[in-house]
């Protein structure tokens, strides 16, 4: 009786296993293997910090600029594909589906007023109203309404709030990644100008970004996950304001190449901060 059931068991997987093959062969495939629907990714854990550790820390305000060639692959690409899509239309699926929430922009950069979806996208509707001349004589001047939607490929910014510490417990310095801001780039009478649209916890968010893969020209079945470019810095930035007694931005007291070379003086600060614990 026993071997009856091995054998009975052996057949059904053989039957199911050719069914499920003859349907997989039915069905168009957009890549070489199955996807086994493992389900989806949890973050990796970061490491516990105490207050006792901490001996030193600074808060620090970062900007990302999506047209420099080490970002693109936050920005791109335009149309959302099945398995590959930018880092802007990730979050604002998200923000849409409610995994992450969003907060309105204030003069402190905290999570403070918690905004819809609906509401970020109804703020970038532009109404303009504007002179015009006919390309025709006798070439008069009408009056004209120019409505503006929102356009997501128009955020190429992307500011982030991150606290640098040193862990004498670990006796290294350590980054932890707070809140992101996307920034959309906008014209007005010829000029380009910039403005935030919202303020989400990046811990918040880090489960959505583990299972949205980048592209990796080198090896496209090694793709990393949003959540691991930020973990791992695998972008370029530029620090537009440090913590300060002012509260003021490095524009408020810099601009052109002085406030690059503004920048690069806080990054080799923290930087000397801890070579100089080891310098003997």
């Amino acid at each position: 009786m026993k071997k009856f059931f091995v054998a009975f068991f052996a057949f059904t997987l053989f039957i199911g296993t050719t069914l499920m093959a003859q349907i997989v062969d039915d069905q168009p495939m957009d890549q070489v293997y199955i996807s086994d629907g493992s389900g989806k990714l949890n973050p990796a854990p970061l490491p516990s910090v105490r207050k006792a550790d901490v001996m030193w820390s600074k808060r620090i305000w970062r900007e990302i600029d999506y047209r420099q060639k080490f970002n693109q692959k936050l920005y791109y690409p335009l149309e959302t594909q099945q398995t590959w899509k930018s880092f802007t239309v990730t979050i604002l699926d998200a923000l849409k589906e409610g995994e992450i929430t969003a907060y309105d922009i204030n003069n402190t950069d905290e999570l403070l007023i918690p905004v819809t979806y609906n509401e970020v996208v109804g703020r970038q509707i532009d109404t303009t109203y504007t002179t015009m001349r006919r390309p025709y004589p006798p070439y008069d001047e009408y009056d004209t309404v120019i409505f503006s939607n929102f356009d997501p490929t128009k955020i190429m910014r992307l500011r982030i709030k991150e606290d640098w510490y040193f862990d004498k417990q670990r006796s290294q310095m350590m980054v932890r990644i707070l809140d992101m801001c996307p920034v959309i780039i906008k014209e007005r009478n010829g000029e380009e100008g910039t403005e935030p649209l919202f303020w989400f916890s990046y811990a918040e968010a880090r489960p959505v970004l583990a299972n949205a893969f980048v592209f990796n020209s080198a090896n496209s079945a090694m793709r990393l996950s949003f959540d691991e470019v930020f973990i791992k810095r695998l972008f370029d930035s530029y620090v537009y304001k440090e913590q300060n007694v002012f509260d003021r931005r490095i524009s408020q007291y810099a601009t052109g190449i002085d406030a690059l070379l503004e920048s690069e003086r806080i990054k080799r600060e923290m930087f000397d901060f801890e070579q100089f614990l080891w310098e003997y």
